[in-house]
Parts: C-alpha cells; structure tokens; sequence
C-alpha cells in the first residue's frame, strides 16, 4: 500500500516547540507560563479544526497575547486630568518613591528605636506642612471614602444639611445622595437647585444636624440668576461645616480663581476639608482630610478608617508629591502656549519632511478630571485627518487625540516634551495617503 496523505492536524507543531519560540518565551516571563500556554492551545485547537494552517500556529499565538498590562498612552487630547487615562501622571520622583516602596519599607517602624511608628507619617506630616492652616490631616483611599468616613463617623442616624444645588453625580453614575446615604446618615436639602441661602441653611438645624455639607461642584457650572452661600458664612451656624472641594487644590492657583482650595477654605471657617489626591494636587488615588484636631483624630480612630487605609505605595507616592510639587499635572497646566506653538510647528516640519502633511491649528485645553469646569487652557494641536485617529489609538505606542469637525488633534500640553519623537513615529506608522 502506498502512503495516503498526511493528516494535517498532525503537522500543528507541538506545545513545547511553541513555547520555546522568543517571542512566547519572553511573554511568559512577564505574563506567565500558563497564560500563554492557554494562547498556545487555543491557537492549536483553531489549526486542528481548519480554520488556521498548521504553519501559521506560532504567528497566531504571538498575535492574541494579551497585554502585559496597563499601555503607556501619550495623552495629546489636551484634557489634562483625563479621567480614563488615570487623572494625574505621576512625578518622577513619585514613580521612584513607589518603585523603592514596593519592597520592605519603615512604613510603619522607627528605625531609631526599633519600635512601632505611626503609619506613613512622612506622607502625613508633609500633607500638614502644606496646609499649615490644618490642624490635623489624615488619608484615606481616594476622594469619595474622606466623605464617606466623615459622614458614618459624624452623622451616621443623624441629618447632614446640604444645599440642593450642591447634590452633584460624579462618574459612572455614582450620586452623592446615594454614597451619604450609604452611611446611616440622612440628607436634608435645603434652598433650590439655583440659590440657596444662609437663612435656608439656618431653618434646617436642628438636634439631629451631625453637620453641614458644603460641596463644590466640580464637574458643572450653574449660571445665571443663582446665589450660593460660601463657607465663611455658613461657619457662623454654630456647627460642623464639612466642605467637600472635590479637586484636591491645597493652596490658590491665579489660573484657577474658581476653584477652591484646602488652606482659604479652613481659613472661612470649614471644620473639615475632604479632597482627592489625583487631580490638582497631581499625585496619587487617596482622599485627603485636613481640619480640626480633634475631629480628625476622632475619623482616624473610627473602626471605618481601617477599611479604607491607604497602602504603602500611595503613602510613599503621596510623599514625593508633596516634597517636589512640580508634577507633570501642574507642568501641563502652566504651559506656555508660545513654546507648545513652537513645539507643535517642529513636529509638522519633521512630519513633512518625512511626506506627511499636518496643520498647526489654536487648540483650547480643559483641566477635566472633576476640576475648574469652564476653564480653558490657550493651546496648539497638531491637525491630521480623522483617519488617523483609530490606528493612533491602537498602535504599538497608544496615541490619544480628540476628533473635531472632522479632523484629529494632537495637544502636547500633556506629552511630555521628550516624547514628541514618539508622536512622530507613531504617525508615521499609519499608512500614508499613497
């Protein structure tokens, strides 16, 4: 009998000569030996059934890895505090301070003494020492949880007092009368969605009033005939006033004169000032409180605070912050636009030298992230067809622009200047017209 044809299914080359290919052997050092032999797999399973040939096994298993992780994203959408993209990069001496926390650290030791010290007190004492005005400051995980264990610790079966206009939803749906209420404590609204008063304030107090809530809306603008009442006045009510600034602005910024900050707010009066430390301070996800000594000390020792601790790699970033407060957040937002100008005409010289057409067109930049809406940035965009937008978004190097009127703009105000080249090979990676 003469040999019959060979059986393709028998030439699916075998799991341990794929592995052995550098490119999965390099992935599964970082994604792990099972994750890519479960990629292996089903790319053999695709050849045994038909639908892939047996020579294209490997080339189709290196293409369905899964990302290692996070990608780097360029952020050119001129969004400085880009909530999908993570709000604040953080600094380099930041990335270095978590770098070195990540192994065994004196988080929570006197190495003098040998003895326990109290937890992540340099981040702690270098948050007071930027808000002097604070009596005592205290972190917790992010922006909502400051609130959160101000209300169970202060109000939960009792009445905050806010104004209606003041009842804000933040992203993903999450509504500030829901997370309040969460606690036990009760919401009782007062004023109108457009004005509220000191008076309005005053008829709701009662024995049941744990405090008041002040809360700035971060992400909205009210204009028009309206009226709120600030925290200088409400601090003559005679109880708690929890103000709420959202941003995480410790001191006032003359290219945000809207946008309250901790140290003028404890200053008119505020009992307690909760903030985020991921948008305007430009560190990392934490909920800053800053206030009255023995309202703090009070939240610190609530058995709520221990759920909602911050680990040691925020506390080490949130350090480095505040020691080197010349963050990539506060470098965006202070550009000159004459030297974006001049970097964004560099990048389309180069790019025409290389036969790629580009625009440079006035941009308008926002801070985003939950802070000083209504503010724009004056900037200067690099304008392409909107082709190029997908395969930007998708490439080796994650290019994000935004889409206006039919073209794609890239801002720099975000991409660090050392990375302009980077933008430039990323477009240059997308087909050309010809």
């Amino acid at each position: 009998m003469g040999d019959g044809p060979v059986d393709p299914r028998r030439r699916v080359p075998r799991t341990d000569t794929l592995l052995a290919d550098p490119r999965l052997a390099a992935a599964s050092a970082t994604l792990g030996r099972d994750r890519v032999k479960a990629v292996v797999a089903r790319a053999q399973e695709r050849a045994r059934r038909g639908e892939l040939h047996p020579d294209d096994v490997r080339d189709a298993a290196v293409a369905a890895l899964p990302a290692p992780g996070p990608r780097v994203v360029l952020n050119a959408t001129g969004v400085v505090l880009h909530t999908n993209l993570g709000r604040a990069p953080l600094s380099t001496a930041a990335v270095a301070a978590v770098v070195a926390a990540a192994g065994h650290t004196d988080v929570e030791l006197d190495l003098r003494t040998g003895r326990r010290a109290r937890r992540g007190r340099d981040a702690l004492d270098a948050l007071a020492a930027a808000v002097p005005d604070a009596g005592a400051v205290h972190v917790v995980n992010n922006g909502a949880a400051a609130l959160v264990l101000a209300a169970t610790a202060l109000a939960a079966g009792r009445e905050i007092v806010v104004s209606r206009g003041e009842l804000v939803e933040i992203g993903d749906g999450f509504r500030l009368p829901d997370l309040v209420e969460s606690t036990g404590a009760r919401l009782r609204e007062v004023g109108t969605t457009n004005r509220t008063t000191l008076a309005d304030y005053a008829a709701a107090l009662g024995p049941q009033t744990g405090f008041v809530l002040k809360v700035h809306p971060s992400n909205f603008q009210v204009t028009g005939f309206t009226s709120a009442t600030p925290v200088r006045q409400l601090a003559t009510l005679g109880v708690p006033v929890v103000a709420d600034i959202g941003s995480g602005l410790l001191t006032a910024d003359p290219l945000l004169p809207d946008e309250p900050d901790a140290a003028n707010t404890l200053r008119a009066g505020a009992t307690l000032v909760t903030a985020s430390g991921d948008k305007l301070l430009g560190g990392p996800q934490a909920g800053l409180l800053l206030g009255d000594v023995a309202l703090v000390d009070r939240l610190r020792r609530h058995p709520l605070a221990r759920a909602l601790r911050v680990d040691k790699l925020t506390l080490a970033a949130l350090a480095a912050t505040l020691h080197q407060p010349d963050t990539p957040t506060r470098t965006a937002l202070h550009a000159d636009p004459g030297a974006l100008r001049s970097r964004v005409e560099r990048l389309r010289d180069r790019l025409g030298a290389d036969g790629r057409k580009a625009e440079v067109v006035p941009a308008a930049a926002v801070v985003g992230g939950g802070g000083a809406p209504g503010v724009e940035l004056d900037s200067w965009a690099l304008s392409l067809p909107e082709r190029y937008a997908e395969p930007l978004r998708t490439g080796d190097q994650p290019v994000l622009g935004r889409v206006v009127r039919g073209r794609l703009l890239l801002d720099l105000r975000c991409v660090p200047e050392e990375a302009d080249e980077m933008v430039r090979a990323a477009v240059l990676r997308v087909p050309g017209d010809d």
